[in-house]
């Protein structure tokens, strides 16, 4: 996605159902964390860094290995948003992520109502993470590699592509 529909997308007044979907899906854009590693986060995740910010702390899945990266504003807005639901709060999750079969199919309606002609699925959300959001604003390829915690560059050359703002 470019930034243009991620803004968009972020604007969209929506029905719960979708809004819900969305707010996941825009989380994981601003990540690049993947479904399962979304859906694993606690509350525990989210500390104060040495520069006085949040940031999101986690064990990549494939890998095992521990990151950090800042929380972003869109991101931590999101957080904060679901900062005292009852889901969340009962089973110490950061976010009320429930059901990636019915998240892919609600994501489709997302696009159609936000006018967005990409196939949007969970995954969408790793490629617009290390094309739009890091490779566009000059974050290193071996950065963006590391925080979608894959051990080799060539995995991350398929997630991030050249833009046209590029």
């Amino acid at each position: 996605l470019t930034m243009q529909e991620i803004t968009l997308m972020h604007q969209k007044r929506l029905i719960d159902r979708l809004d819900h979907v969305r707010n996941i899906f825009l989380f994981a854009c601003f990540t690049g964390y993947a479904f399962q590693e979304v859906l694993d986060l606690t509350r525990d995740a989210i500390f104060i860094g040495i520069d006085g910010k949040r940031w999101v702390k986690i064990d990549r899945k494939k890998t095992g290995k521990p990151e950090c990266m800042p929380l972003l504003p869109i991101p931590a807005g999101i957080v904060d948003r679901y900062a005292n639901d009852p889901y969340c709060t009962v089973n110490n999750k950061l976010l009320p992520v429930k059901s990636y079969k019915n998240d892919n199919g609600y994501l489709k309606e997302v696009a159609y109502i936000c006018e967005i002609s990409i196939n949007l699925s969970t995954h969408i959300a790793r490629h617009t993470f290390a094309t739009t959001i890091c490779l566009d604003h000059d974050v290193p390829i071996e950065t963006v590699s590391r925080m979608l915690g894959h051990t080799n560059i060539r995995t991350t050359q398929i997630y991030a592509k050249v833009s046209r703002k590029k």
